[in-house]
């Protein structure tokens, strides 16, 4: 957009064809419509159900198991055996892939909540009359008026301006209105929250009236720049997804060269080839976890039921993993670590009494409260105001009070070049005050006497110096400061020289939009577990130093900058010095988005948390976006992952907790599922190599990959949070999900399964030999007891993962009452597999007898005593 600001008004207005006084002529309406279009925002297609739902098959993982479905099809027909592999198969992938759309679906509103930002209608002058139109119909050089209460309908250069200030902390993160001025502006690089001659769309206007020029309407504005930035970036993959998706691809690469090395073994061994088929299919189906994608999906609902309870609303499923990989969270200041209410932290009066300066700080002043619709009430007016209002009411003095006991009868209004107003009241003694408030120096030069304990007296250089070092200090610690006098009146008057003049000066007060109490102690705790948080803001620099020192942000060593600033580094110096800078300060929404992404660079998981529209475009770009649900607007809960409904950051430490908590569960998970698979690949190999026979179908495997593990890898995912979990530092995108420990786990966990079903499989065919005498009936022996005791196994494998060097005798089973259920149940499924005759005979097993159960039970108890002593002996792996 041209840099209308930095160009006089009359010169705007040449260039937009308009004229300031009388507006566009109506002729021209139908034209201007046509080439700038409505002032709405293009909202780019979102994708449909059905393409969420079928871009859930593009994992390598879930091809694969496509492919073994569809093989297992054709030899299900070939053999006539049916198609209930491929069936259990499809089921389980088409059960995933709808619940992974299903979450996505409700994601991408982003645009359509920025249209519901519009006002309704606007008030513009064309022809020379006010007139009130739909605010899609404004067009650039239409001649707009804004009173107090209007929501700016377009970007718009101010031509007048009458004390006019506009709130524009959804654009710029700044909490106090902006005075706007007419006035052009000398320099062509300012920042969006110093333009005070530009109005823009979305901003509201608290204060005074004024007109000015549409230059920029729909997707030219400001908030369009916003909306164009949240279409074109795309969403950032998470930590756990990428993670998942490079497991299946090793199990998937690993898997096929198995089959094709055991399938041409088999062909060299001189075995059907249909046989090998099989054995195949078996090996793959027992490589891939085919419960893994459904049950991590499960496992991230659970967690997301758990957040509501802590306040934090998960929009994107595996938003919970990724807050508990968090490295740095990117913190908005305004309503974000602040509480987005200008309140008086300071007082100061050379009497001590407080009485007659919060008395004349409530009476000079048009803020007020309201009723609601609610039934509650609302403040209403200049956030300054209103905090002179909850200062009263601080003290016992309600404002609608003190109104009706001392009525306004006169008054001169704030100017910004006296930058003072002044009320005449009738006071309850029936005489008549001036109050008067300003800046200091405003209200000073106005004052001839001072109001101090021992009475009035006149003013001195003394008190003075002494009252501008006060204000110096207020200052520093970025307070905004205003002064009170006042004086008895003999009659009432709207003269400024008559009004402002002989003032008693009474005292000064030191305003700011303070912390949120909590946020110091979440903040420490965030860098007790090795996150780093930086405040992003478009508020001063001094404002937002000093809040994040306040708060533990910013310590000694650290740099802040400005958006100014900001850009005078070129790319590749910020990208290699970002992580210097703790405060940033005048900052627009692609320069946050620049932040997150050179922290992102550094391989950092970014968190960015907001709740303006300014902030939109980061959070869609962080690793994990988290906005505000009370304070938030609804562009930027649309765009983020995470809602906190209590709008406390605090809550945020509840939910790194949570994510680490489900991570390492995850973990668990991965572990106790992927050690029986690699058992059940290893089985089938070694017994291919050795030429021993098929241990286990593709039945046998699915029944125990889908059914008999997953309610105890669940109910593992509801292990509780670790004592120590938020004083270890954050994993980051360097961290392998597959570390050397898990790595071993697996191995010798994996070839401990294997090992076990292997000699149950050889113990069941020696003993169907001796018992039948028959090779076929003693191989389905040997499959049944296989079978049983790898599911016996699992299940007592399951109490030694709560942790990897702890032993499991020193956890409480209470302490997860679900696991207990879990086995419980999956040995029942189990049992009545292998003990209801047509289950039986489905999965083709045999009838055990008291030996065969003896021996399932004792090669269960293989895993307890191995794990231990791997504990034990510390050889489990950290």
């Amino acid at each position: 957009m041209k840099n209308f600001y930095s160009r006089p008004a009359d010169e705007v207005s040449k260039e937009m064809g308009t004229d300031t006084a009388k507006g566009l002529k109506s002729e021209e309406i139908a034209s201007r419509l046509e080439k700038y279009g409505k002032n709405t925002l293009v909202q780019k297609k979102n994708r449909s159900f059905a393409a969420m739902f079928i871009s859930q098959f593009k994992s390598f993982m879930i091809i694969l198991l496509i492919i073994a479905a569809i093989i297992s099809g054709v030899m299900g027909i070939k053999t006539g055996e049916g198609l209930l592999d491929t069936y259990i198969i499809m089921g389980i992938l088409l059960l995933n892939a709808f619940i992974g759309a299903y979450q996505e679906f409700k994601a991408q509103k982003s645009l359509e909540s920025l249209k519901k930002m519009a006002a309704p209608v606007a008030k513009v002058v064309r022809d020379g009359e006010s007139m009130v139109v739909n605010v899609e119909d404004v067009v650039p050089g239409d001649i707009v008026e804004l009173e107090v209460g209007d929501i700016v309908p377009a970007d718009i250069r101010i031509t007048e301006s009458c004390n006019m200030s506009i709130q524009e902390s959804s654009m710029t993160g700044e909490s106090v209105p902006v005075e706007k001025t007419p006035d052009t502006l000398p320099d062509e690089d300012i920042p969006l929250g110093d333009r005070k001659n530009m109005a823009y769309s979305s901003g509201v206007v608290t204060f005074g009236h004024g007109r000015g020029i549409v230059v920029g309407t729909g997707m030219n504005t400001e908030i369009g720049k916003i909306a164009d930035m949240l279409g074109g970036e795309s969403d950032t993959q998470t930590p756990m997804q990428a993670r998942l998706e490079n497991l299946g691809k090793v199990i998937g690469t690993a898997s096929v060269l198995i089959c094709v090395v055991i399938f041409i073994i088999g062909i060299l061994y001189g075995r059907p080839v249909i046989n090998m088929l099989m054995v195949a299919v078996s090996l793959a189906v027992a490589a891939i976890p085919e419960g893994l994608p459904a049950i991590s999906t499960i496992i991230l609902s659970m967690g997301v039921r758990r957040m509501v309870k802590h306040n934090a609303i998960i929009r994107k499923l595996p938003s919970v993993e990724t807050l508990g990989c968090t490295t740095v969270i990117c913190s908005d200041k305004t309503g974000t670590l602040t509480k987005n209410q200008m309140t008086v932290v300071e007082e100061f009066t050379p009497s001590g009494n407080l009485d007659r300066l919060i008395t004349i700080s409530v009476l000079c002043c048009d803020a007020k409260v309201v009723k609601n619709s609610e039934g509650g009430v609302t403040r209403v007016g200049d956030p300054t105001e209103i905090a002179l209002i909850d200062l009263g009411e601080k003290h016992g003095t309600v404002k609608s009070a003190l109104d009706a006991s001392c009525p306004r009868v006169g008054e001169v209004a704030f100017d910004s070049s006296r930058k003072r107003m002044s009320t005449i009241n009738r006071m309850q003694d029936g005489s008549l005050q001036i109050n008067t408030k300003g800046g200091l120096d405003e209200v000073l030069s106005v004052c001839d006497r001072i109001e101090t304990a021992e009475g009035v007296r006149k003013i001195t250089p003394e008190d003075i110096a002494d009252l501008q070092a006060r204000n110096q200090k207020m200052a520093d610690s970025a307070l905004r400061v205003l002064a009170m006098a006042y004086r008895p009146a003999e009659k009432v008057s709207s003269d400024v020289d008559e009004v402002e003049k002989n003032l008693i000066f009474t005292g000064i007060t030191g305003m700011i939009d303070p912390e949120r109490e909590e946020v110091i102690g979440a903040i420490k705790e965030c860098h007790d577990a090795g996150i780093r948080t930086i405040m992003i803001t478009g508020d001063h620099k001094a404002t937002a130093l000093a809040i994040a020192t306040k708060i533990g942000i910013h310590k000694e060593g650290d740099l802040a900058i400005t958006g100014t600033e900001l850009d005078k580094i070129d790319e590749e110096t910020f990208d290699r010095t970002v992580d210097k800078y703790t405060v940033y300060a005048r900052i627009a929404p692609e320069q946050k988005v620049k932040i997150v992404t050179a922290w992102q660079k550094k391989g950092e998981i970014v968190a960015m948390t907001g709740d303006g529209v300014n902030d939109a475009p980061a959070l869609k770009q962080a690793d994990i976006g988290v906005s505000m649900g009370i304070t938030g607007t609804e562009v930027a809960k649309d765009a983020s992952d995470m809602i906190l409904s209590d709008d406390n950051f605090v809550t945020i430490v509840s939910a790194v907790s949570e994510g680490r908590r489900i991570y390492d569960n995850i973990l668990k998970t991965v572990l106790f599922l992927l050690s029986t698979n690699l058992g059940e690949v290893l089985l089938l190999f070694v017994a291919s190599i050795l030429n021993m026979g098929i241990p286990l179908l593709p039945i046998h495997i699915l029944w125990i990959n889908l059914v008999s593990e997953t309610f105890p890898a669940l109910a593992l995912s509801l292990d509780p949070v670790a004592r120590d979990i938020m004083k270890k530092q954050p994993r980051g995108k360097g961290k392998q999900f597959m570390d050397k420990g898990m790595i071993w786990r697996i191995s010798y966990q994996g070839v401990m399964m294997g090992a076990i079903t292997l000699v149950a499989f050889i113990i069941g065919k020696n003993m169907g030999m001796e018992m039948y005498g028959n090779a076929g009936a003693a191989e389905s022996l040997g499959q049944t007891m296989a079978f049983a005791s790898l599911i016996a196994a699992k299940l007592v494998h399951a109490g030694n993962l709560h942790s990897n060097t702890e032993s499991r005798f020193k956890f409480n089973p209470l302490e997860n009452k679900p696991l207990i259920f879990a086995i419980g149940a999956s040995l029942v499924f189990s049992l009545a597999v292998l003990l209801v005759p047509s289950f039986a005979e489905a999965f083709s097993f045999s009838s055990m007898g008291r030996d065969q159960w003896l021996t399932v039970a004792g090669l269960a108890l293989v895993p307890l005593v191995v794990v231990e002593l791997f504990k034990a002996f510390r050889w489990n792996g950290k």
